[in-house]
């Protein structure tokens, strides 16, 4: 990664002004997974301890008509103020007089959580006058927030015009994870794709099939590909409008891209349904595939069997459900169990599948970036990483 880090500044005595993933799962108000404030707590306690004052700005939730109560960042700012020793203030606002005097008044070793930057609608239009008003707070623009880097918008990008400007730890390390992958990866290169649909994997099995020995797709996608080479799918997920698509992947992939051989199979879609392991050949009209069967799960066990480099994103089934959560539990367990191999997550419902299975601590990197990492692995530019600044 050729970007200046945090570790290239002298911060004694100045303010930084840090975009942060602190978009959290809630439920009745409360942070059901705090892991994404965690992962922002090695560039937050640095700063600290190097003499900084440190303003923290990120979205919670999707706010649809500006403000909303329920989507505060107040409640990322009380929790934060538990994992670490130093005081957390909040404010109210996100630029502005207000956002400006609290700024102001924040002293070093202080941290400052600003409102939801999506409060104010000129944040994901990247409004130049918004970046403005955010460069005001600060002195250095640290970007630690991978999560939001493939978005351009005030807080990831435009702020990043005014101020020197530089990466967190959590944003030097998911590049260099994913960019090593991509780069120079240790072969057998194998990747894991799963998830409902291939629409939103075009470009990264474009992007991977010249760098990988394997691709083992899993997932609702995997149906589609399924239905292309003429299996009756049933009532399964099919993107009918991408049978084309995984038509001409398969033409160009060949070999490389390996298909379930067997399926769970369920008559409707739920947790508590009849299910029954059949082969692809074998998908009843009336039933619907949702997870890989166990002969999959051999086959690509057997694939990752001394592989080098893992690259994994999107579920092998609907692993929200028990009964269909195999596969994608099975995948986790091979994943932990692979010695030598350096083993990424690439964020989104895999995480949260790893984290599930109390697997995280035994794989390289889980990223903290769904789309961000899909974006990465598809050889897209970051905007948010672009803006920063290059070592000279």
């Amino acid at each position: 990664m050729n970007k200046k880090t945090i570790k290239d500044v002298d911060w004694q005595g100045k303010k930084a002004l840090v975009r942060v993933d602190f978009n959290v799962p809630l439920s009745d108000g409360q942070i059901t997974d705090d892991a994404r404030i965690r992962a922002a707590l090695p560039t937050i306690q640095y700063l600290l301890d190097y003499g900084a004052a440190v303003i923290l700005m990120s979205h919670l939730g999707r706010p649809k008509e500006g403000p909303d109560p329920k989507f505060s960042m107040k409640v990322t700012a009380d929790h934060l103020a538990t994992l670490i020793s130093a005081p957390v203030h909040f404010v109210g606002a996100t630029t502005g007089p207000e956002a400006e005097a609290a700024a102001a008044a924040l002293a070093p070793g202080q941290v400052l959580v600003l409102e939801n930057t999506r409060f104010d609608k000129r944040e994901t239009k990247n409004n130049p006058d918004m970046s403005a008003e955010l460069a005001r707070l600060g002195e250095v623009y640290v970007n630690d927030a991978f999560g939001s880097a493939h978005r351009a918008h005030a807080s990831t990008e435009g702020v990043a015009h005014h101020l020197p400007a530089v990466a967190g730890f959590l944003m030097e390390k998911e590049l260099a994870y994913l960019g090593g992958a991509l780069e120079n990866p240790k072969s057998p290169f194998v990747a894991i794709l799963g998830g409902a649909k291939i629409s939103d994997k075009i470009g990264v099995i474009s992007n991977l099939l010249a760098k990988v020995d394997a691709i083992l797709i899993g997932g609702g996608m995997a149906n589609t590909f399924l239905a292309a080479q003429g299996y009756n799918m049933g009532k399964s997920l099919v993107e009918a409008d991408a049978l084309e698509t995984a038509k001409a992947l398969m033409a160009k992939g060949g070999d490389l891209i390996q298909l379930p051989v067997d399926l769970v199979i369920a008559d409707r879609f739920a947790g508590d349904a009849a299910s029954k392991v059949v082969s692809v050949s074998e998908v009843p009209a009336e039933w619907m595939a949702l997870d890989i069967g166990p002969a999959t799960i051999a086959h690509y066990s057997n694939r990752l069997s001394g592989a080098k480099t893992v690259v994994w994103n999107g579920p092998m089934g609907v692993f929200e459900m028990p009964n269909f959560a195999r596969g994608t539990v099975a995948i986790a367990e091979m994943l932990a169990g692979l010695s030598g191999a350096t083993t990424i997550i690439g964020g989104g419902d895999s995480a949260a599948a790893i984290r599930q299975a109390g697997l995280e601590n035994k794989i390289s990197h889980v990223s903290t970036g769904g789309g961000a990492s899909l974006e990465f692995l598809e050889g897209i530019e970051l905007p948010g990483v672009a803006a920063l600044n290059d070592k000279e």
